[in-house]
């Protein structure tokens, strides 16, 4: 006869294995561990979860996340360079270039990247804003920071092509990246390079 986990222990792990990355060991083991928890933990986290689209919103500027819909911490920091934007797939991918320390200006969130086949097209992505952006801060350059494969390619190519309109400088990141890579594995000294060694698109 096949074991079962109670309803409840069952559904917690159904719900985990949704996460990216995580397979049903991985939701089985997490599972467990919380059952370890104590109640005041549980109620922690499972309030937490339940205020995170209330807490954490995006940025109306440029789409990051911010608190509650405020300006994010990089749009509303006047030290930033506006007239530079780098551009990327997703928000999470900002903390990743952030973090080699060399980029000064600021960001613009796509939303994703072209994919026909999974029903992703033009107006699907942040584009337009973008576009928007270029007039009102007076933007120089955009630096686009998508992945290397066959659907990133295809992204930047269509967005350089609407920027290459408005007379905007349009580059790419370049050495450090290998082809087909993600760059949101990419450490802080292969995104350093790959921000120095951007080149015209």
């Amino acid at each position: 006869m096949k074991h079962e986990y109670p309803d409840g222990f069952q559904n917690l792990i159904n719900l985990l294995k949704t996460l990216p990355g995580v397979g049903r060991r991985s939701a089985e083991r997490m599972a467990f561990s919380m059952l370890k928890w104590p109640p005041e933990k549980l109620a922690e986290f499972g309030s937490a979860v339940c205020e995170l689209r209330k807490s954490t919103t995006f940025c109306p500027e440029c789409g990051n996340l911010s608190s509650s819909g405020a300006r994010c911490g990089i749009c509303s920091n006047p030290g930033r360079d506006k007239t530079i934007i780098c551009a990327v797939e997703e928000s999470y991918q900002i903390f990743h270039i952030e973090q080699s320390g060399l980029f000064k200006g600021v960001y613009h969130v796509v939303g994703g990247k072209l994919s026909p086949l999974e029903g992703k097209g033009i107006d699907d992505l942040n584009i337009k804003n973008l576009l928007k952006r270029i007039d009102t801060d007076k933007v120089k350059e955009v630096i686009l920071a998508f992945s290397n494969d066959v659907e990133g390619q295809a992204t930047s190519i269509y967005i350089a092509e609407e920027l290459k309109k408005k007379n905007v400088h349009v580059t790419r990141l370049a050495q450090g990246l290998p082809a087909g890579s993600d760059i949101s594995y990419a450490d802080s000294a292969t995104i350093a390079a790959a921000l120095h060694g951007r080149r015209p698109l």
